[in-house]
């Protein structure tokens, strides 16, 4: 029966019955080639009013918006399952979301992959060219906001019903352009094609933020009870945006929740009429800020006031739109606690705490006690860094322009919180101030804030977990020890490996089956097959396929031309002094200086590959690019060096780019100083694409290593415990002096080789590495980390062993899944029960 034909049935039906036969006759979306080449059509020609013809960009928003009616009605039955009792929820808030492109991630999760290709070959397209022209997402940065697109894609998959609070930037971070081998920063205005075809604006769901003003107090005269009135000098609107998160092939779609900020009142003709035009929509313009870049650099006292802004729209927003909504279901607060949970991903939502404190006091009349048992009991806190100074501190004075009644509620929790730690030490001044949520400076502890208001506090990954109680956080986990715990991070198979690498899927599913996609530990399977000669050769041509893609792009974007046959040796993430890209750029002079000495014996032809953005106002990084950009001009350009080493700096690295990257990389670089990096997810995307491991015993690496066992894993330098002793005593210059292979490496940087026509301009690198003060002892490591790159060389040159290895580390990948982070999470910290959905 058609929709039309079911449709013509609601005539004298009840309500209900009604409602039933439309939802059914909506559900009939067909998934097959023929429907959705239909509808494909019907949006482009009556939707667009376009045709075949016509730009990539119009093409993936008609095929984008045929897939969205698919996902539209399993997402709104999902909602309803999750609302139809009274089942616990969990919200995971956070200011990154890197969701990347969204296009082939959806139609995965349908698993309608290859009807769509089919579907658009047959009209003439290639669904390459559609799907490129989607834009990526800029909602995130780096790992912080991938693991939450990956921690989002898991709860769907797993059927959690769980919530993500993020904020709809307008502009991403930046686009990173490459001149002169300096970083330029330019606009990311990834929405200025104009709307996301993903999202749906739910502005029934809009919150009023406030901020500025006063806070009075006044006693009620009928109860007694004290009142507390924040007088706010600005208002500003949350509306809500709202992207559907697939699961894989479970009917279940759940929702990231996007808020963008405006202006009350947008427009003020008064003033317009007057000629005061820029006043007339300087609210508007004022309020829209909030929102328009992702991280605006906060060197400036306006850059920080934008920062906590940001930060106190994304919670009171998002915490006020689950607190109208429960009481609007249940009209009281007896089961918040138990159903519902937030976590806090990283110390950006920290305000959740004092925010939730505000609106059971000041809006729902409870009593402190009360208040604090519900915030205490909902809210859990994830920790990413083991840097002091990425925990935020934010002065009183900006606290008090902009949060008045905020400050209030902190100082209150730090009084009562101090009381208790006097409890547990008496007279223990020293702890007393080490602990206070107000330091010593007048900031506010944004960190403190979140284990003092939390149930949950975890590291993640084995080490850094253990690093934040015995370093860190001691003081805090002594005084409560129950509250920490470990959470190793992961990433979503479904993207990371079925999606990037469509060839190795294909490969896997005629071994195993594809049980892998939703179990990962099944991969271990294929460790059965390491010395079936035909298995080992497909393994090869699916890395020769992947690293074709990987050249090509390269080409295309830098002109360097790789050579496949070579070993492609990668580092991609952030730019930052501790993940030690300074290091791989004084090995690839170490290689050119032994090319240009003819100490070629042997020799493995290298590739490298090094990209990231630095932070706006991170002059170091910055001058780290130049350098591997300088480097690489020299090296790609000497006649003497020809196919032996080929260096680039790959610009803009973003998620769209790491799908070709991961999969074509042989030698993944997981460098950094060891105690300083949290986790990383980039070595287990390598990893579980079968990439080898270069790294040093931090964050997750030490994980992967106990997986592949150390014969798997190049390991080199110096251990957490072995910095901290050596940091009491470290002179680089002894380094230099007794290793002759860096002390060629220095000369050809200090006597300017590398930029001859740019006099000192890498003085400042020089003289850090060179400085006892180094904290991330770069020159301590090098004669390490060059030995263990040459027996990477080495084992490179036997290909048979290499892929071998190859294919161990892919097999051993399966407890890197957020399948498996996700249900400890749950496990352990939420206590979620999973909806089914038919």
């Amino acid at each position: 029966m058609s929709v039309s034909e079911q449709l013509e049935n609601i005539r004298g039906v009840q309500d209900e019955e009604r409602l039933q036969i439309i939802r059914d006759a909506l559900q009939q979306l067909g998934m097959d080639k023929v429907d959705i080449e239909t509808d494909f059509l019907r949006y482009l020609y009556h939707t667009m009013g376009r045709g075949l013809e016509s730009e990539s960009y119009y093409l993936f928003k008609a095929l984008s918006y045929s897939v969205r009616d698919r996902l539209m009605t399993r997402w709104k039955k999902t909602w309803e399952a999750y609302n139809a009792e009274q089942s616990k929820k969990a919200y995971y808030l956070s200011m990154e979301f890197l969701i990347g492109r969204s296009l082939s991630n959806n139609l995965l999760n349908l698993g309608i992959e290859s009807e769509t290709e089919q579907a658009l070959y047959d009209l003439g397209l290639k669904f390459e060219d559609v799907e490129s022209a989607e834009r990526d997402a800029g909602l995130g940065n780096g790992g912080l906001g991938r693991l939450a697109a990956c921690f989002m894609d898991s709860c769907a998959t797993l059927q959690l019903p769980v919530m993500g609070y993020g904020l709809r930037y307008e502009y991403g971070m930046f686009k990173q352009l490459i001149q002169n081998g300096y970083q330029l920063e330019e606009p990311d205005h990834w929405l200025g094609l104009g709307p996301y075809p993903w999202e749906v604006m739910r502005d029934e769901y809009t919150q009023t933020i406030k901020f500025g003003g006063v806070t009075k107090q006044y006693t009620d005269p009928h109860t007694g009870q004290l009142i507390v009135h924040w007088d706010h000098g600005e208002e500003v609107q949350a509306v809500p945006f709202d992207v559907p998160i697939p699961g894989f092939k479970n009917e279940t779609v759940n929702t990231l929740r996007l808020w963008s900020a405006t202006a009350q009142e947008g427009f003020d003709l008064h003033e317009f009429n007057a000629g005061s035009y820029h006043e007339a929509v300087s609210k508007k313009a004022a309020a829209e800020n909030i929102t328009m870049v992702l991280y605006p650099n906060d060197s400036s006292e306006n850059g920080k006031a934008l920062r906590l802004k940001q930060q106190y729209f994304l919670v009171s927003a998002s915490l006020q739109d689950v607190v109208c909504q429960w009481k609007a279901k249940y009209g009281n607060f007896d089961g918040f606690a138990a159903n519902n949970a937030f976590q806090l991903n990283d110390t950006h939502p920290s305000l959740a705490v004092a925010e939730l404190m505000r609106l059971l006091i000041d809006e729902e009349h409870m009593q402190w006690d009360q208040a604090w048992q519900i915030t205490t009991q909902t809210m859990a806190y994830t920790n990413h860094t083991l840097l002091p100074e990425a925990l935020e501190r934010w002065s009183v004075e900006l606290f008090k322009s902009l949060l008045p009644r905020l400050l209030d509620i902190i100082y209150e929790i730090n009084h009562r919180f101090l009381q208790q730690v006097s409890m547990k030490w008496p007279a223990d001044n020293e702890r007393l101030s080490r602990m206070s949520i107000i330091d010593e400076g007048n900031n506010v502890c944004m960190a403190y804030l979140a284990i003092v208001g939390s149930h949950s506090i975890n590291g993640v990954a084995a080490l850094h977990s253990e690093l934040l109680k015995e370093g860190l956080f001691n003081d805090f986990y002594q005084l409560w020890p129950e509250k920490f715990n470990n959470k190793t991070n992961g990433v979503t198979q479904r993207r990371w490996l079925a999606g990037c690498n469509p060839k190795l899927r294909a490969l896997l599913k005629d071994k195993i089956g594809e049980d892998w996609v939703t179990d990962l530990s099944q991969l271990e399977q294929i460790e059965a097959f390491i010395k079936d000669e035909s298995f080992k050769q497909a393994w090869y041509e699916v890395k020769q396929h992947n690293k074709q893609r990987l050249a090509y792009m390269v080409e295309k974007e830098t002109g360097v031309v790789f050579d496949t046959a070579s070993l492609f040796d990668v580092q991609v993430k952030r730019i930052h002094e501790y993940k030690r890209q300074l290091l791989n750029a004084l090995h690839i002079i170490h290689l050119y200086a032994r090319i240009k000495r003819g100490d070629i014996e042997n020799w493995t032809n290298r590739c490298v590959l090094i990209g990231g953005k630095a932070a706006p106002g991170y002059a170091m990084a910055k001058q780290i690019i130049k350098l591997i950009g300088n480097i690489s001009q020299v090296v790609n350009n000497d006649p003497d060096i020809g196919d032996k080493l080929k260096v680039v700096f790959f610009p803009n690295y973003r998620v769209s780019a790491m799908e070709v990257i991961c999969p074509g990389t042989d030698l993944s670089e997981q460098i950094s100083t060891a105690g300083k990096e949290a986790s990383g997810t980039g070595n287990m995307k390598f990893m579980m694409n079968g990439a080898l491991t270069i790294g040093t015993l931090d964050g997750a690496n030490v994980e992967i290593r106990e997986a592949v066992t150390d014969e798997n894993f190049f390991l080199f330098g110096l251990a957490t415990s072995e910095v901290e002793e050596l940091k009491k005593h470290y002179q680089p210059q002894e380094c230099i002096n007794r290793s002759e292979s860096l002390q060629a490496v220095m000369n050809l940087l200090e006597s300017g080789h590398f930029n001859q026509f740019e006099c000192g301009i890498f003085d400042e690198i020089i003289a850090s590495i060179k400085s006892p003060n180094d904290p991330w002892m770069t020159l301590a490591d090098f004669d390490s980390y060059i030995a263990v790159q040459q027996q990477a060389a080495d084992l490179y040159r036997h290909q048979s062993q290499w892929i071998e290895k190859s294919i161990i580390n892919s097999a051993r990948s399966g407890i890197f899944s957020t399948d498996r982070t996700m249900a400890e999470y749950n496990d352990e910290i939420w206590n979620l029960v999973p909806i089914e959905l038919e």
